[in-house]
């Protein structure tokens, strides 16, 4: 078994990838940015059925710093780095989001080329592959890219910019290095903790009745516990080295749809789930004054299916419904007790 780096174990995938290590009997190591943070690593991966003491390790390691890297990478055979800044609202500036995704990753992949890791598999995002294009019926691939020259929210464009950078670094000096990128859709599936994900506290919201109606928007859906497993299955398959892979259930679902399959699935705590669909132009009037509103406008009515043929076939990648992984991230908020 190898011994293993994951970087941001506290996020909601990056916990999944260590539950999925440690039940492969891998010797696991996890970055955080503060050590006071690491029992509730471990609460969440009891709550994920781990073992009382697993064979894991912390490290205290800042994106935005070189501190801790040097040894948080010592003796890894494989890193998964899953961290990366996401936020709760509209940055003031762009840069706030683009300048340590980048730096961020790029900080890794130099300590895990310093150190002789074999493989760096990079959390990405559909973010990178699916905006700033014109409407489409055909799905997108892992050859696509987001086009940085169209209007973008901040964190679509730091995505876009990592990802850019990483694949120039192993490039220009990689050296031996591997790299592979996973590029998941919108990723629901179960919480592990209180501190959800964008995509989770978007769902709570719906629960809590937060949304008075849903936006056109179109995205992939995604199970956390199946973006784990390419993760794993990414980290040393040969046919994995400098590739991405796209993470997606199946055809691209609107927010109306997400909100129908919670009133069929969850019966009383869905009861709050508007079933309404906004129209476009209340958007649009909205982003007048509301920066989040704003962000969404480009992006109104477009569809975004994303093909994951590419994993089914060169990694034998499966993936759970998109009904599952929606329902799943709804019973673990309420099993949670963060919902109404």
């Amino acid at each position: 078994m190898s011994t293993v780096l994951v970087t941001g174990g506290s996020g909601f995938i990056g916990g999944h990838c260590l539950l999925q290590l440690l039940a492969a009997g891998h010797t696991v190591r996890t970055t955080l940015r503060s050590l006071t943070r690491s029992g509730e690593v471990h609460d969440m991966l009891q709550r994920g059925g781990a073992s009382a003491n697993p064979p894991l390790s912390f490290v205290a390691a800042d994106l935005r710093d070189d501190a801790g890297w040097t040894q948080a990478v010592r003796g890894c055979d494989y890193v998964l780095h899953v961290a990366s800044p996401f936020p709760g609202s509209v940055p003031r500036h762009a840069d706030e989001l683009i300048v340590p995704a980048r730096e961020g990753t790029l900080r890794v992949l130099r300590a895990a080329r310093d150190a002789g890791v074999q493989r760096v598999v990079s959390t990405s995002s559909f973010a990178a592959i699916g905006y700033g294009h014109p409407s489409r019926s055909t799905p997108f691939d892992e050859r696509d890219w987001t086009r940085l020259e169209a209007r973008l929210s901040a964190y679509v464009r730091s995505k876009t910019v990592a990802e850019l950078a990483a694949w120039e670094f192993i490039a220009r000096e990689g050296g031996a290095l591997e790299l592979t990128v996973i590029n998941p859709t919108a990723v629901f599936g179960p919480a592990l903790g209180a501190q959800l994900s964008t995509s989770v506290a978007l769902l709570k919201r719906m629960l809590e009745g937060g949304l008075p109606g849903n936006p056109r928007l179109s995205f992939g859906v995604v199970d956390v516990r199946d973006v784990a497993d390419l993760h794993l299955r990414a980290m040393s398959h040969p046919a994995a080295r400098g590739e991405r892979f796209l993470a997606a259930a199946g055809p691209a679902l609107w927010l109306c749809d997400i909100a129908r399959m919670l009133h069929r699935q969850c019966g009383e705590l869905a009861s709050r789930v508007s079933l309404r669909e906004l129209p476009d132009w209340l958007i649009r009037l909205g982003a007048l004054v509301s920066p989040a509103a704003r962000e969404i406008v480009p992006e109104l009515g477009k569809r975004k299916d994303a093909s994951n043929a590419k994993a089914r076939t060169l990694l034998g990648w499966t993936a759970r419904s998109s009904e599952e992984a929606i329902v799943a991230a709804a019973v673990s908020v309420k099993d949670l007790g963060l919902s109404p």
